[in-house]
């Protein structure tokens, strides 16, 4: 972002902040949709900073963690031993996690309207 002014530079942290904070929260509600599901491996995001500050999605991936095994004979998705892999989604990180995500948003949106004041209050100056 050469040559962008600060407060410029401020509201683009900001919106990259929110559009990240949101994809976290998309797959943090995936994730928490599918805490049941037999075999659904957790989404995770991994984020990487801009060259002109703020950050963006660099990719998202699956958490290597193993779910844990029940014993399901009936189950459909049974093994040969009557295994059934459960979620490796763990409910309390997820909602620490969602939570976390909604107050980082929650931030950006704030430091957004607060250099969108700034550059209100300089316009105003501007036009005296």
């Amino acid at each position: 972002m050469a040559g962008v002014d600060p407060i410029q530079g401020a509201m683009g942290a900001a919106s990259s902040g929110m559009k990240l904070e949101s994809h976290r929260l998309r797959l943090s509600a995936e994730n928490l949709s599918n805490v049941d599901t037999p075999g659904y491996q957790r989404k995770l995001m991994f984020a990487r900073e801009m060259a002109g500050g703020g950050a963006e999605v660099a990719r998202t991936g699956l958490s290597p963690k193993e779910g844990r095994e029940h014993y399901d004979p009936y189950h459909p998705l049974a093994d040969e031993r009557g295994m059934v892999r459960l979620s490796n989604v763990d409910l309390m990180v997820e909602l620490a996690d969602a939570r976390e995500a909604r107050r980082s948003f929650d931030a950006n949106v704030q430091a957004f309207k607060q250099a969108q004041s700034f550059y209100r209050g300089l316009l105003d100056l501007l036009q005296r």
